[in-house]
């Protein structure tokens, strides 16, 4: 293979590459996902998303190492955690409700509950194990993005609305 050959595939695989990776800055789509987080050491699994769905629905409860995962979510009214339930888990919250209705008398409790995204993050930096999602804007460097997930289109603008027009204090 000559060198302008290889250079026209070298552009292809660029090309290639640029469409299938979605755009971060400045185009929208950084306001209309969902990361997935943990503490900057993460938990010793494979996080794909078949085990985090498993994570956040309490069955798996401990990582490769013997550590107790904790999985966090937002208030069940949270635009957030609508967007997250139905991005990872395929259902909306109060179908959800139903579902733990069902585990607790299994004795399984749901995952704990915080009251914001700064919160999330807060508990996050602060506990081993500790798992959760915050909308993309809100990830810093306290957490460990270990996953992105797409939001549904119709919950796209309920999670644009979160992130701050200026920097977060």
């Amino acid at each position: 293979m000559g060198p302008h050959a290889r250079l026209s595939r070298l552009a292809g695989l660029c090309l290639t590459l640029t469409l299938l990776v979605p755009a971060r800055v400045g185009s929208g789509v950084r306001d209309t996902r969902i990361d997935v987080v943990t503490a900057p050491t993460p938990p010793a699994i494979a996080l794909d998303r078949a085990t985090l769905r498993d994570i956040f629905l309490k069955r798996i409860v401990i990582d490769n190492a013997g550590k107790a995962l904790v999985p966090l979510n937002l208030a069940p009214d949270d635009p957030l955690r609508a967007a997250f339930s139905q991005a990872l888990l395929g259902k909306a919250p109060d179908a959800l409700q139903r579902f733990w209705n069902e585990r607790y008398f299994q004795g399984v409790s749901p995952p704990y509950v915080v009251r914001s995204q700064e919160a999330m993050l807060r508990f996050i930096a602060e506990t081993p194990g500790a798992i959760g999602y915050v909308a993309q804007c809100w990830a810093d460097d306290r957490v460990r993005v270990v996953a992105e997930l797409p939001v549904p289109t119709d919950l796209a603008p309920g999670i644009e609305a979160l992130c701050p027009k200026s920097p977060r204090p």
